[in-house]
């Protein structure tokens, strides 16, 4: 068995959020099925993997931040991707108060929908804890077991209880009007089961899944609408997920091992459980066993959930709570600390998002309409589905310019902002936006390749067929959609897309932001850097002298197109300078230019 940690730590943190994201990732299918509560759109396995995924990256991206050089040398994850950190932080590992924070900023930005939005708070009152400074003290839950010592009052089974406990408080009061059957009562559970448990972390994480599970299977006959499905809470069911991954992190064996199929998939009044859920059909209503019943006490709901991340004081965020509340149901305001995660469902989307900025400023708005023929409501009455096209492409573009170009060859495209990766859920909704039987996938990117073959694997079970192509820069999916042709088989399609995308060497041309060792040497913050297939290989003081240097490594080895892709930041001579070099020194080679907007390199390059 491998060794797992007997304390809390950073390191447990980051197990903790893997284990959870495959666990979710395992579930969603399932998850979504039995989504009946508050409307029944199919979405909350979804909306909670989604929130997990981006708390796992944000925790991911701290230990990326303390890679040294001692001991092992790691890449930095910045925009000059072959350069790798020279910052020594004594072990080379961040603090657990650096963990659960970046875990529970990470879930806030991230949060999709109702219960996404309470896991977020129920991450971050976990972290408000774990994270104190000092003692652990009866403030986050009226215990203290005698521990004296700071640090190990943070990293013990007394820690856990009172992290689970602090957790289920706060989501409570993120919720405008608590509901029992939900989400909540099977995280007050887990925190009462743990409250009551003498141990280490693996003996409270396992009280608190034995806890939350008995809860789970008691939803129905809290809550109508799940009684009137033959389901338990789908929140509920993934928070489940989520402990069994904390249990699983301690022990190193899953709680729900043989149990979960078993028991939570167990016939509720004589129904299968997830079988027994056909589909959704449109707002408010499932079909169960060929039968509609309401999701709700008689009635539809509101139109619209609307949801935004919000920067705004803390002491003004009670009135918002005030106004929204009577704009709509289903009110989760979750954050603090000036930044908030608002979740909402209205009838008047535009006076829910007005409120907001009212408050502070609103950004990442979502408005999504219950009625509207997506992936979750197709099918419902009165609207025949939109026809599929045959075959569309889906890319990753890094800039608003570069989204344009590839808007007009066809592409559906998803914008990918420096220092925001899309999430493996982004590329899913540009592949249903997209509306097609057959669709390529482009992540233009050598770190999104994992994200896009989870995007398309989900794909793949909504009845779409995909190819991924493996494109490591958006260069190499302009030769790709250059030679796209959509009439062709689709098999043959991909194949001339995969060997004009292989055929095109890539480069960048980037500012170093810290002191770093780098395949070509030493360089310091500030220095212009050549990177060719993403290593490293220049390093010099100007712009344009160093993509020069580039340029002509690259065609040292022959090349027919040179593709020039220029950022917002990149000289306003350079494009014609570089034009003019291979004029006059590589006959035969032709070149061509576009705008990327803001891409955070200076300046991408392709020589096919």
């Amino acid at each position: 068995m491998p060794q797992v940690p007997q304390t809390l730590d950073a390191l447990a943190v980051r197990t903790w959020c893997g284990l959870a994201l495959e666990a979710l990732g395992r579930a969603r299918e399932e998850i979504d099925a039995i989504n009946v509560y508050p409307v029944a759109d199919g979405d909350t396995g979804t909306n909670l993997y989604l929130t997990v995924e981006s708390a796992a990256a944000a925790v991911e991206a701290v230990f990326a931040g303390y890679e040294t050089v001692t001991g092992v040398v790691g890449p930095t994850g910045s925009a000059a991707s072959g350069a790798v950190s020279t910052e020594v932080t004594g072990a080379g590992l961040p603090t657990l108060a650096d963990a659960v924070r970046a875990m529970a900023h990470g879930a806030l930005i991230g949060a999709r929908g109702n219960s996404g939005t309470i896991l977020a708070q129920l991450l971050r009152g976990m972290a408000q804890v774990l994270a104190a400074d000092g003692e652990v003290d009866g403030a986050a839950g009226g215990e203290t077991d005698g521990a004296t010592d700071g640090e190990s009052a943070h990293t013990d089974g007394q820690a856990l209880r009172l992290a689970l406990r602090q957790a289920a408080d706060s989501a409570r009061e993120a919720v405008a009007h608590p509901v029992e059957g939900t989400v909540l009562t099977v995280a007050t559970a887990a925190a009462e089961a743990a409250t009551g448990t003498e141990g280490d972390c693996g003996t409270v994480a396992c009280a608190a899944y034995e806890g939350a599970r008995a809860a789970l299977m008691a939803t129905p006959g809290q809550l109508a609408v799940l009684e009137r499905a033959g389901v338990v809470d789908a929140g509920g069911r993934g928070l489940l997920a989520v402990l069994a991954a904390l249990a699983e992190t301690f022990t190193g064996e899953s709680p729900g091992a043989g149990r979960v199929a078993g028991e939570v998939h167990t016939r509720v009044n004589g129904m299968d459980g997830v079988s027994g859920v056909d589909r959704v059909d449109g707002v408010g209503r499932v079909d169960v066993n060929g039968v509609c019943v309401d999701s709700g006490p008689g009635e539809e709901g509101p139109a619209f959930e609307v949801t935004y991340l919000l920067e705004a004081e803390d002491a003004d965020v009670a009135r918002l709570r005030a106004r929204l509340d009577r704009l709509g149901n289903s009110l989760v305001v979750v954050g603090g600390d000036g930044l908030w995660n608002v979740h909402v469902h209205a009838d008047d989307a535009g006076a829910a998002v007005e409120a907001g900025v009212e408050t502070g400023r609103p950004y990442r708005i979502r408005i999504t309409h219950f009625g509207l023929g997506d992936a979750h409501t197709a099918g419902a009455a009165g609207r025949p589905p939109r026809e599929r096209a045959q075959r569309a492409v889906v890319a990753v573009v890094p800039g608003e310019g570069l989204a344009g170009l590839y808007a007009e060859a066809g592409a559906t495209t998803v914008l990918a902002r420096p220092g925001e990766p899309p999430a493996s859920g982004e590329l899913v909704e540009a592949v249903r936006r997209a509306h097609a039987r057959e669709v390529v996938l482009l992540p233009n990117d050598a770190d999104l390749r994992h994200t896009a073959a989870a995007a398309a694997e989900q794909a793949r079970t909504e009845g779409v067929r995909v190819a991924l192509i493996p494109t490591r820069s958006a260069v190499q999916g302009i030769a790709a959609l250059a030679v796209h042709e959509p009439e062709r088989r689709f098999d043959e399609d991909v194949v001339a897309m995969t060997s004009a995308a292989g055929a095109t060497r890539y480069a960048e041309v980037a500012v170093a932001e810290r002191q770093s060792w780098t395949m070509a040497g030493i360089c310091q913050a500030g220095d212009v850097l050549g990177l060719i297939d993403g290593d490293v290989a220049v390093i010099g003081s100007d712009i344009t002298a160093t993509a020069e240097t580039v340029l002509d490594r690259m065609l040292a080895a022959g090349g027919e197109m040179v593709t020039l892709v220029l950022g917002d930041d990149a000289p306003g001579s350079i494009a014609a300078h570089l034009e003019a070099r291979v004029r006059e020194s590589y006959l035969a080679v032709d070149t061509v230019a576009y705008r990327g907007g803001r891409q955070g390199a200076l300046l991408l390059i392709g020589v096919e």
